[in-house]
């Protein structure tokens, strides 16, 4: 007898065992182990929940439901007060009738209440100034515990960022906490569970503080933007054995010191004097007697939150990949180090010498071609240094920054005492926690080094929120950035609580008529209505997550706002023509960075046919999740407007012969992508787009919002052989272009260094730009030939397709689904085609042959008879396909 299915990886709202929820119905997901066996899946399953791990369902028993469904499904048990844990397991029966029971899992609630919540908001008396900072405050308690202890839970956030200690041990791994949101209207909390860090009697608890996003600077802007200094919040709740509780709570009996962390900011850096540390200070018996009193400060009007994404990590540690070079300076020598790879985060610096001695760091992403020297012109106005003054102690001191990142490659060491050694400088990646799901290689060594750089660069710039860049004084979360690389994050890595957590970001600044802001969160200075194709991230974003996760509560939670945008964006329009020049408004980015021989950082795509065409995608997914969420109303209300919108836009930019205005590549590409022409007039379309692509040479010259459609938009309407051409290309404008001088990142411009012109405006040349790594999904849908189906999301049906071309000869793409693993590799020989698939438990695939019509194909040395080979029905389980033909 088989192996039976067992379920495996359960997780509450996308989380594993989270703590601190707060949603009264969650959602429970698991997955199916079934050792690749064919035909593998699930025919129903039983969910217990009880309050007490291996007690009886005394929460909620959902009885034998006879389904295959493996996640979302809802919780429909007891309510859960606040500090509740409920344990569950799930049994499933699978096509066998054999059945297993997983093992327990749990998820447990927070302080639901605002009631709950007893800690007052405490910190230094002093503040910065716009230009100034004060050192990093610690702030201190001690208390005793009397009785013999349960468990512990922690509930603590900052306005700023906190790292917390109890008896001198360090709370969580997570870095910069509590993370970004807007400030004015939350702040997320966090929970932790404590227990095995207190002792009986005497203990200590206490923070140190950071200015981060909320006190520190934003973008471009002066310190201050939330509140002038960081604020702590926090609340131990301590259960002893015999039932009774003690809080112990942030208040005006806490006390107060400043300590070795002089001076902290994203932008700036961060100074550390070590003979300041307060050795102990997080210790019961720490002599607090010189500290001050802590000042509160009156509760701010927003909400406390639960922390429902990831927060940032370590993720990685980088040795340099060789010794120090030495560059002779006055007053005294620089060392430069080489990690080999850009990316976002910080340095551990390990030196020995005097008491007293600074040692200077400076970062940077390149080296200046002919000086060789850190070049930072394109940092703009931050000092992106850190400095660090030696306690002189006998053995090596080891030191790294708390609360500040930068985007690097390269460390300039200065006021080193001796000559370092490459093992002076460790690397440190810091990125949300988004775990990677899949990948992409092929026989080009070129494009696999694009797919590291586009893996590279998603990892720079998901800290928190999806930003433009990790290295100048910017740093913002731009909408239009990851609307169109978010299909491609969803194939590297696990971003579904990523996109979730910045969904509510999004609607916290969504505007009162309904607008979407550029950036968020919204930051003044930056339009708030953020134009076409950054805008539209709103929608596009909440229904990709949709497609990849399933997450059909995303979008029911954020239903109410997705309308308010398109109701803002009819409102705006002029004859639905989004963007009029006529109403004499901004008209959005354009599309940027375009190298259409405009001369405009815009580009040459009109501007109102941008928008138009994203206002017609935009109603177009509306009135697809309408369906979707039984609106059926509302569906048919957004698909009269969808149709008005697109005969409004083949009236103004689609000519009668086949030519659309602005006759640029991204407005061909546009009008295609979202079957805005009429259907026979697409083959003059896609001419006329092929036409100015071949005569530049297989150049592309479209920006952030035409690039990422180009490769589909070729390949869908049968021009897969440029496609490749343009993937292949090594001149620039191309993706290979960067590749070829040594990125390790995607750059933000298609010439951010040329040999004839050098580097490009110093002003806005970030070499770790993610927008153009939009190409990963093409690679992994196209040419590894994975892509799911609409109609039953999340991968439960799998469309297996690979479409070879080009100079490659084999290929390999892999994702980790919601429901196990995916694997096209296939490999192009002499009138032969080698295969291997895999399709995970509980899920079917249909796979396509890019082969002649007559070939013949076996799967493990046995012959297989197909109507056709366009469409073989797969079963889960593991296949090695040959086709073979005559040549």
């Amino acid at each position: 007898m088989p192996s039976p299915t067992r379920p495996v990886q359960l997780r509450c709202n996308h989380l594993v065992n989270p703590l601190g929820q707060h949603d009264s119905a969650p959602r429970l997901s698991w997955q199916l182990a079934c050792g690749n066996r064919r035909g593998a899946r699930q025919t129903a399953y039983r969910i217990t929940v009880s309050t007490k791990r291996g007690g009886p369902a005394d929460l909620w028993d959902s009885g034998v439901v006879s389904s295959d469904a493996t996640h979302d499904v809802i919780y429909g048990g007891k309510p859960l007060a606040s500090r509740q844990r409920a344990w569950w397991r799930v049994a499933v029966r699978d096509e066998l009738g054999q059945s297993t029971t997983s093992a327990p899992a749990y998820w447990e609630t927070g302080l639901l209440n605002n009631s709950d919540w007893s800690a007052q908001w405490i910190g230094s008396a002093l503040a910065g100034g716009p230009e100034s900072s004060i050192p990093s405050p610690y702030l201190r308690t001690i208390f005793n515990l009397a009785k013999p202890i349960a468990d512990a839970r922690l509930f603590v956030t900052a306005l700023g960022l906190y790292e917390f200690s109890i008896n001198g041990e360090r709370v969580g791994v997570e870095q910069f906490a509590p993370g970004w949101t807007d400030y004015a209207k939350r702040v997320q909390y966090q929970a932790y569970d404590v227990t095995k860090l207190l002792q009986p009697g005497a203990n200590a608890a206490g923070a140190i503080l950071g200015d981060g996003w909320y006190s520190g600077r934003i973008g471009w802007r002066s310190r201050g933007y939330y509140g002038e200094r960081p604020k702590l919040l926090a609340q131990l709740v301590v259960t002893y054995r015999d039932g009774s509780i003690e809080t112990i709570a942030t208040d005006g009996g806490w006390k107060t010191a400043f300590g070795a962390v002089v001076d902290n900011d994203f932008m700036a850096g961060e100074t550390h004097d070590a003979r300041r540390e307060l050795t102990g200070w997080a210790s019961a018996d720490y002599d607090d007697s010189a500290w001050q009193p802590a000042t509160t400060f009156p509760a701010p009007a927003i909400e406390l939150s639960p922390t429902i994404g990831p927060l940032v990590r370590v993720t990685q540690e980088l040795k340099p990949i060789a010794a120090p070079r030495k560059q002779d300076a006055w007053p005294e020598p620089v060392w430069i180090f080489d990690l080999g790879q850009n990316i976002a985060g910080r340095v551990r610096l390990r030196v020995k010498g005097a008491a007293g001695r600074i040692v200077k760091l400076r970062f940077a992403e390149i080296l200046d071609p002919a000086s060789q020297q850190l070049y930072t012109d394109n940092l703009r106005a931050i000092r992106c240094t850190d400095f660090y003054t030696l306690r002189g102690d006998s053995a090596d001191e080891i030191w790294e920054p708390k609360f500040t990142f930068h985007g690097f490659r390269y460390v300039e060491v200065s006021g080193y005492p001796g000559e370092p050694t490459a093992d002076a400088i460790t690397g440190i990646v810091l990125h949300s926690d988004t775990p990677r799901t899949g990948d992409f290689s092929c026989d080009d060594a070129l494009i696999n080094q694009l797919q590291r750089n586009i893996d590279w660069g998603q990892r720079g710039n998901f800290l928190e929120v999806p930003t433009d860049c990790p290295q100048r004084n910017e740093r913002l979360g731009w909408m239009g950035d990851a609307q169109v690389f978010i299909r491609t994050a969803a194939w590297n890595r696990d971003v579904q609580g990523f996109f979730i957590k910045w969904q509510r970001d999004i609607a916290d600044a969504q505007g009162k008529q309904g607008e979407f802001s550029a950036v968020v969160p919204h930051v003044e200075g930056v339009p708030p209505d953020g134009g076409p194709a950054w805008a539209d991230a709103g929608i596009i974003c909440p229904w990709t997550i949709y497609l990849c996760y399933g997450d059909r509560a995303l979008l029911a939670q954020h239903y109410g706002s997705l309308k308010r945008f398109i109701a803002y964006l009819k409102s705006k329009s002029r004859d639905l023509i989004r963007v009029h020049p006529a109403i004499g408004e901004w008209q959005g980015f354009g599309d940027w960075l375009a190298l259409d021989g405009s001369g405009k950082t815009e580009g040459g795509t009109p501007k109102d046919l941008i928008g138009t065409a994203m206002f017609a995608h935009s109603t177009s997914l509306a009135a697809q999740i309408a369906h979707l969420l039984g609106e059926k109303q509302d569906a048919a209300a957004f698909e009269k407007l969808h149709a008005r919108i697109r005969a409004a836009y083949q009236k103004r930019f689609v000519s009668a012969d086949g030519l659309v205005t602005g006759l640029t590549q991204t407005a061909y590409v546009l009008t295609l992508q979202f079957d805005l022409a009429p259907e026979n007039l697409r083959p003059k379309l896609l001419a006329e787009l092929v036409r100015d692509i071949e005569q530049r040479g297989h150049q592309l010259t479209t920006g952030f919002v035409g690039t990422s459609y180009l490769p589909h938009v070729l390949t869908r309407f049968g021009r897969i052989d440029v496609a490749y051409k343009l993937l292949h290309q090594k001149k620039w404008p191309s993706w290979l272009y960067a590749v070829t001088q040594g990125a390790t990142t995607i750059w933000e411009r298609w010439d951010g260094w040329t040999p004839e012109k050098g580097f490009q405006d110093k002003g806005m040349n970030s070499f770790n730009h993610y927008a153009y790594g939009a190409i990963g999904s093409w690679l992994y849908q196209v040419v590894a030939g994975i892509e799911l189906d609409p109609g039953r999301p999340a991968y439960k049906h799998i469309r297996l397709a690979p479409q070879p071309g080009g100079e490659l000869k084999q290929a390999r793409g892999h994702i980790r689904s919601i429901h196990g693993e995916i694997v096209s590799a296939w490999k192009l020989g002499a009138n032969r085609f080698d295969w291997e698939v895999m399709v995970p438990a509980n899920t079917t695939a249909t796979a396509s042959f890019p082969v002649p019509a007559g070939a013949k194909l076996t799967e493990g040395g046995k012959a297989v008879r197909a109507s056709t080979l366009s469409a073989v029905k797969l079963e889960a389980g593991r296949y090695k396909f040959t086709a073979t033909w005559k040549a």
